[in-house]
């Protein structure tokens, strides 16, 4: 390899996936980085920790590639700091979903990964902003209003492993109505509709590994809108349980929109989460900020259609 060597902020979430078993040690990982020419400065993840303040800290350094070594939850908490910088995102998914990995093509392979932030493309990906009251929050996974909002904190726990949660997501369950739901979109298309979930997602696979968008979701452009109408809490669970096992079939009820823009507001007022971080309740506004966050992905396979235009740092 003829590369130069590349410092990179290397931040390590030894938790990450505990629920799996045979967690990944960071020894392996500088490991492979270093095989690879990039000098990793490691941060180990404690409870309570910033890691905003531990990106930004790394910025004033020089440092310009942020390698996180964890599931979605640490991948988010990078992501939202790094937004609108210079540096690079590079991504060895070591968590329980990984769905920003799947979303964008990155092996959950440990050494492939990191073969990929010296070897892969640079590009630029969308992210969401979720505006609840007189805060924005950036989201690259999702928002959701309504019952999967609610049940989301037991439901992630069990994912976990922690299956004395079971009781909390069966009262959340019970314990949520559905609502009238008024959504705009673009500021020109009205729905009147009655459910249980309004999802607005910004890359193709969310929650169970459900697939919500197009692969190239992450930075057409635009926001996939699902409205959940007309099924029940039952029904839901089973079109859930379908999509794990194995697909099913798509069911007319839950109509599937995209904007660039979306004004939701319900009676009553649901509970709104993005990228499962709990917004409060009440109306809600989200748009789509373009090619906000760089991120090292693989190159595409032979005939398979490049996804952006920005050539990897070298």
């Amino acid at each position: 390899m003829n590369q130069r060597r590349m410092r990179a902020k290397l931040i390590f979430n030894p938790s990450a996936g505990a629920a799996r078993g045979a967690p990944i040690e960071i020894v392996d990982v500088i490991h492979e980085m270093q095989a690879w020419k990039l000098v990793p400065e490691a941060f180990l993840i404690e409870a309570g920790c910033d890691l905003s303040v531990v990106v930004q800290n790394a910025l004033a350094q020089g440092i310009r590639m942020f390698v996180v070594c964890g599931g979605d939850g640490t991948i988010l908490a990078v992501a939202g700091a790094l937004i609108g910088t210079r540096a690079t995102l590079g991504i060895i998914p070591t968590g329980t979903q990984n769905n920003v990995a799947l979303s964008l093509g990155i092996p959950m392979d440990v050494p492939a990964a990191v073969a990929i932030l010296r070897t892969g493309r640079r590009i630029k990906v969308d992210v969401g902003l979720a505006g609840h009251g007189k805060s924005v929050q950036p989201f690259l996974l999702a928002c959701v209003v309504g019952l999967a909002s609610a049940i989301f904190p037991s439901a992630d726990d069990i994912q976990h492993g922690n299956l004395a949660r079971i009781g909390d997501f069966l009262a959340a369950l019970v314990a949520s109505p559905p609502a009238e739901m008024h959504l705009v979109l673009d500021n020109k298309q009205e729905i009147h509709t009655q459910g249980h979930v309004a999802l607005v997602s910004n890359m193709p696979y969310i929650g169970l590994h459900f697939q919500v968008g197009a692969a190239a979701a992450f930075n057409d452009g635009v926001l996939d809108v699902l409205l959940f109408t007309d099924l029940s809490k039952l029904e839901l669970l089973g079109y859930a349980a379908q999509k794990v096992i194995g697909g099913g079939l798509e069911d007319p009820r839950i109509q599937h929109f995209q904007a660039r823009r979306v004004d939701i507001d319900t009676h009553p007022a649901m509970p709104v989460m993005a990228d499962g971080l709990a917004l409060g309740e009440g109306p809600l506004h989200i748009s789509v900020q373009r090619y906000a966050l760089a991120v090292m992905v693989g190159r595409p396979a032979p005939g398979e259609k490049e996804t952006g235009t920005h050539a990897a740092d070298g």
